[in-house]
């Protein structure tokens, strides 16, 4: 079988279940695992995010969406050429990757038309059922079943043991921050799994534009920067505008030294294996008295109240 991922999400679930092989085009935005680096490359994105701002990300994002543009460009001529007998795709955020109408167009351009897999997740447990299609789609039932149950229980053991903390902590994990935008989907479960509280998430649907009045009105305890596609480096850049916003400094998770940027990339905004790390990490920052956190140096970092940062 030959394989197209549109989503570095399904293009972890791939290699998870021993099918890297298989896997015969990518997108840009596929860094994980490493050894794909030399896959083609069938889409990348339509805009040089690289010499925009925040905000003028937001700007041209909203623009080119509002006058029915795509924001990722599928090179047709390279994928008749791989002859994919299996695309996978979404159809869940017209920001992250090609989605429905996209799709049907790029379809048109093929003599043989592969089969479709659509993953379209907003839970945790929606984000394994994908992984289960995955592997019925491709023979691989049984290694995904025994990801399933490696994960789920996973998950189980982290919310039991979050269950026995003291309190539940306010938290706001913030997916943009000019302007500012809450969680949505699976993340506030995260959150809920962790052993806190993000009344400002939206459970099982899209993250949301909020007002910065609504964090200072939460006054969470503890603050998660972890922006939509970007990994721990431009995160961390990225938090550094907080200190100007009005009322940063009387924040709560200021004033005990708890904002933290993450490597969202890896392990919030994809719906992909490395979720339940996420999850793991979340629970660390929430509750570090009760999780060790035992992953990559490079997943978190402490933003400091002026600013600066540290390991």
């Amino acid at each position: 079988m030959r394989i197209v991922s549109f989503l570095p999400s399904a293009t972890e679930m791939v290699c998870m279940l021993g099918l890297t092989d298989q896997l015969v085009g990518i997108t840009h935005e596929c860094d994980y695992p490493p050894g794909i680096a030399d896959k083609p490359v069938v889409v990348r994105n339509a805009l040089d995010l690289e010499k925009l701002s925040r905000s003028e990300i937001d700007r041209a994002v909203s623009e080119r969406l509002r006058s029915g543009k795509s924001l990722y460009q599928v090179d047709e001529n390279l994928l008749r050429r791989l002859a994919p007998d299996l695309i996978l795709t979404q159809n869940l955020c017209e920001v992250c990757a090609p989605s429905g109408n996209e799709v049907s167009q790029v379809l048109k351009a093929l003599p043989k038309k592969p089969e479709i897999l659509w993953m379209t997740p907003r839970s945790l447990e929606q984000i394994f059922e994908n992984v289960r299609d995955l592997g019925t789609a491709t023979g691989r039932s049984a290694e995904a079943r025994e990801f399933i149950t490696a994960a789920t229980a996973r998950l189980d053991r982290i919310a039991e043991r979050a269950r026995s903390a003291a309190s539940r902590s306010r938290v706001f994990c913030m997916e943009w921050i000019d302007p500012v935008y809450c969680s949505g989907h699976w993340v506030p479960e995260m959150v809920e799994l962790a052993g806190g509280e993000d009344r400002l998430g939206r459970k099982g649907t899209d993250s949301v534009r909020i007002d910065w009045t609504q964090v200072l009105e939460w006054d969470p305890e503890i603050l998660v920067v972890a922006p939509c596609g970007f990994h721990l480096e431009k995160a961390a850049q990225q938090a550094q505008q907080l200190a100007s916003y009005p009322g940063w400094s009387g924040l709560a998770a200021v004033r005990k030294g708890a904002v933290y940027a993450v490597d969202a990339s890896s392990y919030f905004a994809r719906p992909g294996p490395r979720v339940v790390d996420g999850l793991e990490l979340l629970a660390h920052l929430i509750h570090p008295e009760l999780f060790p956190w035992n992953g990559p140096s490079n997943a978190y970092r402490t933003i400091q109240p002026q600013g600066s940062q540290s390991a």
